[in-house]
């Protein structure tokens, strides 16, 4: 391990919290552009408050039922990815014969590639407890949203129903929340694997990846869909020059 892969695990992590911090919201203060994970949250909300206005809520079980299976998959994905960084610590006699001959590719040895995959692992370990605790949590909103009261009983209580419904809201927000931060993880493992050609192609795939999850959080096409045409005003601007 040189000092350039100290310096780019390092960047891998700042890179990691900073993206993470903005897209939760907490730097809105320095980066007040809405991200599409916060105003997906406004739009979870609008769906669990128009469901209170119904009382045949198959369609919003099929959504719940579709997060949650989203989710498992995902869940086994980061299963098989671990399987696979065991498989690879049993074959580094061969990976080492292969690297040894590729050219523009800088080697640090065994031990170094072994501590790579150690890394590659763990990274693939906290996103299954990222995606195994959502599913647990969006099993959990599923319960909560049974218990919402029946129209008739919305109407002669509306205050109690709405307690109700933030409830869901509030465990669909953090479920998704968890779901978010499992998803990441798995998009920059993209990123990481560069450190296996070099720190320095670990630093440029980072960087990379994390501009390309940062412009889809604020400037792509799916966000602007989400935006309120009378209430951002330049968002709406901006949909027309495009189109």
């Amino acid at each position: 391990m040189t000092t350039a892969d100290y310096i780019a695990l390092a960047l891998f992590l700042a890179l990691w919290a900073l993206y993470s911090w903005l897209t939760a919201g907490s730097g809105s203060r320095f980066f007040p552009r809405l991200s599409l994970n916060r105003a997906m949250a406004e739009r979870r909300r609008n769906w669990i408050y128009n469901s209170l206005r119904r009382d045949l809520k198959m369609i919003d079980t099929q959504i719940l039922a579709g997060l949650q299976n989203g989710t498992a998959f995902f869940a086994s994905t980061s299963i098989f990815a671990i399987g696979g960084c065991f498989a690879l610590l049993g074959s580094t006699d061969k990976v080492e014969d292969v690297f040894s001959n590729l050219p523009f590719v800088y080697y640090g040895g065994r031990t170094a590639f072994e501590l790579k995959v150690a890394g590659l692992t763990v990274l693939f370990g906290y996103s299954f407890f990222k995606f195994g605790w959502a599913y647990r949590l969006f099993n959990y909103c599923t319960i909560l949203f049974g218990a919402l009261p029946m129209m008739h009983d919305t109407n002669a209580d509306r205050a109690k129903a709405e307690i109700a419904a933030d409830q869901v809201i509030q465990m669909n927000m953090i479920a998704a929340g968890h779901f978010n931060a499992g998803l990441r993880a798995l998009f920059l493992s993209i990123g990481y694997l560069g450190w296996f050609a070099g720190p320095y192609m670990f630093m440029a795939m980072t960087a990379i990846v994390v501009f390309v999850l940062t412009r889809r959080q604020y400037f792509s096409d799916a966000r602007l869909a989400l935006m309120d045409p009378v209430s951002d005003t330049k968002d709406k601007q901006e949909r027309d020059m495009r189109t």
